[in-house]
């Protein structure tokens, strides 16, 4: 919804202003839509030159981000670390039992309960591919740890890219505008022996072209770009919770203790109070019991 809003201040303050100012808006409809064909084409040319197909579809599958936020809400932090919590539990107890939830986590019980994490293939993967990591007795916590890590930073890589293609088509944008205003001038010589009223909308049409590929790159597809980034880094923010409780449990700490740590470490706007967890911890074990 504040995505929509800023758009809609976005166009009101730029051409609100402009018709205050006194400006004729007849002038940017005429040369609208040849200046969007040469801009608004040429940038989605560059991008698909720049960009194979899969990461087309991701950045256009992300864009969405801009106005639907990051994924993973306040309950769900919660529900990460009710479910972490049961399934380190229960490995402590009965390591045999626990295999057969992370083997097939589809048919689990356990993650039956928490759809949203059940339905994420790259959580999934982080737990139950760490988890039975453990139950292989590796000899150094350190060895599971770098490989956490290394899969993170891979999978920050990829989240990220939608960003960057997004900011490159966004650098790129005033210098297409800048050739669409070239064409207009290069127009309007060729039709120098017009009279000056005819030459002065011509190159007013010619200008159009560099404002819109400035307004487009720095007042739309920059801010994209940025809500994009800071929406991935906030989901990111999930899988990195997953590491550091399944870390703590690589360390044999407290079973209570690694959700603690997880808590503590989940971000400030998402964590979830002490006393919340409790209680949501004590329904997992009457559950349990």
């Amino acid at each position: 919804m504040l995505g929509i809003i800023g758009i809609v201040v976005i166009f009101a303050m730029v051409f609100g202003g402009y018709v205050a100012a006194g400006g004729k808006m007849g002038i940017i409809i005429k040369a609208l839509p040849f200046e969007m064909m040469m801009i608004g084409g040429a940038a989605v040319g560059a991008f698909m030159i720049s960009n194979d197909g899969p990461a087309v579809k991701h950045t256009l599958k992300d864009i969405s981000k801009v106005f639907k936020g990051a994924k993973w809400k306040n309950e769900d932090y919660r529900d990460l670390l009710c479910l972490l919590f049961e399934l380190i539990r229960l490995a402590r107890q009965n390591p045999v039992a626990i295999e057969e939830h992370i083997e097939t986590p589809t048919e689990s019980n356990i993650f039956e309960k928490y759809p949203k994490i059940l339905g994420d293939k790259y959580a999934l993967e982080l737990i139950c591919d760490t988890m039975r990591s453990v139950s292989m007795n590796y000899d150094d916590p350190h060895q599971v740890e770098e490989v956490l890590d290394k899969r993170l930073d891979s999978m920050s890589h990829h989240a990220q890219h939608s960003s960057h293609a997004l900011q490159s088509t966004a650098d790129a944008l005033p210098a297409l505008g800048i050739v669409a205003a070239v064409l207009g001038v290069i127009k309007t010589m060729a039709s120098i022996d017009q009279p000056p009223e005819v030459l002065g909308k011509m190159i007013g049409g010619a200008l159009v072209g560099t404002f819109l590929g400035v307004f487009l790159a720095y007042g739309i597809v920059a801010p994209f770009a940025s809500k994009v980034k800071a929406v991935v880094e906030d989901d990111l923010h999930f899988y990195h919770l997953i590491r550091e409780v399944l870390v703590a449990n690589l360390h044999n700490h407290a079973t209570n203790i690694c959700i603690e740590v997880g808590r503590q470490n989940t971000p400030s706007q998402y964590r979830p109070s002490f006393e919340d967890l409790e209680e949501a911890l004590k329904s997992v074990k009457q559950e349990a019991a």
